[in-house]
């Protein structure tokens, strides 16, 4: 019996040597250590012994079973050590990622520039509604229900016929004029809506720049060092502008501003048309 004891107790050894997980250990702890397991079944076997060999084998029993707890603890703790080495662990020390930050749309780069040229006129900046009502953006314009702007072909209306998307940043000036007590500078800038068909030059969506002053004592030479002083600060010194009568069905008289074309210099191409100058 001596025999049957050390050779359990050699294979439970033996077998807790080469076992790689918890589950496998659990299971050869039940088979060798449980209620039903071998070094139990050894222990059924004292009352067939002799008197005076009950002790000593059952000494021998105990023993081979405490080996085997040791071998299992031994080897709980190996393979705890295991996990926590190939555990993935989380080093606060270590710099965080950055979150990529966003940046502006062209548009609104574009937009802040001309801003800030204006404010260094001692321009304030204003904002309006974008759904406005049929009066200020049209009535108070002087362009009352029979005028060319007013058709479906021109102006996006809500299902209300008194409420458009506005079709220009105009209807923001008449808002200011109702509030604001002159003199005063104002710019404002903001998305416009009409009926257009979108291509590559066109869309029913655009930004529109707008900038108005009233004080006494103005004059059409004013408007042109306004202009004048805003192309140069926006395009350069070294373009060439120029100023000339331009038809605009809403105001009378009408003035324009073009630049020279930067892709052909006035030689003429599909960018400016031919004409050598974009307004």
């Amino acid at each position: 019996m001596r025999e049957d004891i050390l050779n359990i107790k050699n294979q439970a050894i033996a077998r807790i040597t080469e076992i790689g997980s918890q589950t496998e250990l659990s299971e050869l702890k039940v088979e060798f250590l449980g209620r039903n397991g071998r070094i139990n079944d050894l222990t059924k076997k004292l009352k067939d012994l002799k008197m005076e060999q009950r002790k000593e084998v059952g000494q021998a029993i105990n023993d081979a079973k405490v080996a085997i707890e040791q071998a299992i603890q031994s080897k709980t703790e190996e393979l705890e050590t295991h996990k926590l080495l190939h555990v993935k662990w989380f080093d606060s020390t270590v710099p965080g990622i950055p979150y990529k930050i966003g940046h502006l749309h062209p548009t609104t780069i574009v937009v802040n520039e001309m801003f800030d040229i204006f404010k260094h006129l001692g321009f304030s900046i204003i904002e309006g509604p974008e759904i406005e009502s049929d009066l200020y953006n049209f009535e108070k314009l002087n362009l009352p229900k029979d005028h060319p702007a007013r058709s479906l072909q021109d102006a996006l209306y809500i299902e209300d016929p008194e409420v458009v998307l506005r079709t220009h940043t105009s209807s923001v000036e008449v808002r200011a004029l109702s509030t604001i007590k002159p003199p005063f500078r104002l710019v404002v800038a903001g998305k416009c809506y009409r009926y257009e068909k979108v291509n590559a030059s066109n869309n029913a969506i655009f930004y529109q720049f707008q900038g108005f002053s009233l004080q006494s004592g103005l004059s059409m030479a004013d408007l042109k060092g306004t202009l004048f002083y805003f192309a140069k600060s926006f395009f350069g010194e070294k373009r060439e502008f120029r100023f000339r009568c331009k038809y605009y069905p809403e105001v009378e008289p009408g003035a324009g501003l073009d630049i020279n074309c930067a892709f052909c210099n006035k030689k003429g191409c599909q960018v400016c048309k031919g004409r050598g100058w974009i307004e």
